[in-house]
């Protein structure tokens, strides 16, 4: 464990706790001037001191760390670097404020994030006034942004959530689509009918609330019944529950409220039908293998990565995954982040990301090691899922999965097998996106970046676009 020098969250926990210098120092069992120090970032907060705050008042040691401040880090060096903010702001700087005021930090995240929605708004309306035919232009995707922030806040982790659907699941035995109907059945007079004419376009439902009828496609596999059906056992049975997750929450309106209503029921969803223990048991037992643990539970590539992307139970963690699907595009439809891995959100990812290669490989599961500008280095193992919706000429859509981790947490994956770990010429340099990215000679970069001015000359071309100093 490297060194944390995290004077300013020690000072804030104890300020939180109403305890003076001394009131901590004797509760942890430290000296007055050596909790001082620690205080005044003199010296560094060690692993045994963490157990003794952990001891006395119960404090989550993730709370210091250094993952939580990477993740800022991230999001405030796009924040800052953006030309509105008019002032040149080191990366020495940025590492600061995050490590030792993480709530100012936050602040300006949200701040960067809200007017990010208000100039994508006004655009929206300029676009809206400026042309009479197009009445319906919206920023569409705010909504998707927003609950996509409130699962990275966070770390794709919901507890109350996570342990109830375990324990309906110890309940059933099995999260099976006839034990999850039975559920549905006995405890909310619910009919399940499965519609041969459906060709599998419509996944869920629909669900007759008066009638108490859920209607589900006959083609779906039990993997997707099950899931279906678990989805709507979280509306009906846990409704409360995700209003609680929600409420507090500073959602601009009721359609990115409907949004995490629904991500919170397929969270429980997954959570049913692979239970934590087990899963995360099953996980380590088989190295993370990926294939295998779709076999053992019944369940596709896409649904294991994502359950993979949530295993971040106090005292019973997983490897903490980043989780992505992107089309041929580059159209990011799921992330999801239990790591500090972060990607822009202005300007597109990364063409170097081997989650693009898979399109040209489908089926096929491929590594990389991926190193980011600030030399944090992950394993990310990429592949293609399909799904159709019927037979042949029926619609059918294709997306690329990505996975990742920190290289620290590489060799616990079957994938890190004949990988060259430890060999900084292995691995494949990426950035977060090229109008954050501040790597020079970039032959793959579509725009300059905004933290660099970027060289023009009239009379020399370079094979690397948009050069910088």
């Amino acid at each position: 464990m490297k060194k944390l020098f995290m004077g300013v969250r020690l000072k804030r926990l104890r300020d939180e706790r109403r305890l003076t210098q001394q009131a901590l120092a004797d509760a942890i069992g430290l000296s007055l001037s050596y909790l001082n120090q620690i205080e005044n970032n003199q010296r560094p907060l060690t692993v045994p001191v963490l157990l003794k705050l952990n001891a006395a008042f119960g404090v989550d040691v993730q709370l210091f760390s250094d993952e939580d401040e990477a993740r800022l880090v991230a999001e405030l060096r796009e924040g800052l670097s953006l030309p509105h903010v008019g002032e040149e702001i080191s990366g020495a700087e940025i590492k600061e404020l995050a490590t030792n005021m993480p709530a100012v930090g936050k602040a300006i995240v949200a701040l960067h994030k809200k007017l990010a929605r208000a100039l994508d708004e006004t655009a929206a309306l300029a676009a809206r006034l400026g042309d009479d035919r197009r009445p319906d232009t919206r920023t569409a995707s705010a909504p998707f942004e927003e609950v996509r922030d409130f699962f990275y806040a966070r770390h794709n982790y919901i507890d109350s959530l996570d342990r109830a659907a375990e324990a309906v699941s110890a309940a059933m035995g099995r999260a099976t689509p006839g034990a999850i109907e039975d559920r549905l059945r006995e405890r909310h007079g619910v009919r399940v009918v499965r519609d041969e004419g459906e060709t599998g376009y419509l996944l869920r439902r629909s669900y007759d609330a008066a009638a108490r009828v859920l209607r589900l496609p006959a083609s779906l596999g039990a993997g997707r019944q099950s899931f279906q059906l678990a989805t709507q056992l979280a509306f009906l049975e846990f409704g409360e529950m995700i209003d609680e997750q929600i409420s507090g929450t500073p959602f601009t309106n009721g359609e990115a409220r409907s949004l995490a209503r629904i991500g919170l029921a397929n969270y429980f969803a997954g959570a049913l039908v692979l239970p934590y223990g087990a899963f995360l048991k099953a996980a380590e037992d088989m190295r993370y293998d990926i294939d295998l643990l779709g076999q053992k539970f019944g369940v596709g590539f896409e649904t294991v990565c994502h359950r993979l992307s949530t295993l971040q139970r106090p005292g019973a963690r997983g490897v903490p995954f980043f989780f992505i699907r992107v089309d041929r595009a580059g159209n990011i439809s799921k992330r999801q982040s239990a790591t500090d891995f972060h990607f822009s959100r202005a300007g597109g990812t990364c063409p170097l990301w081997n989650v693009y290669e898979a399109f040209v490989r489908p089926g096929r599961i491929l590594t990389q090691l991926a190193e980011m500008p600030d030399a944090r280095t992950y394993l990310w193992i990429a592949r293609t899922v399909s799904h159709a919706t019927g037979g042949y000429g029926a619609p059918e859509k294709t997306f690329a999965i990505g996975l990742g981790c920190d290289l620290r947490h590489a060799g616990r994956l079957v994938y890190s097998n004949g990988l060259r770990l430890d060999d900084a010429a292995a691995r494949t340099p990426i950035g977060a996106g090229c109008k954050i990215c501040g790597r020079p000679r970039c032959p793959q970069r579509a725009f300059p970046s905004v933290a660099e001015p970027a060289l023009v000359d009239e009379a020399t071309s370079t094979f690397a676009p948009y050069s910088s100093s």
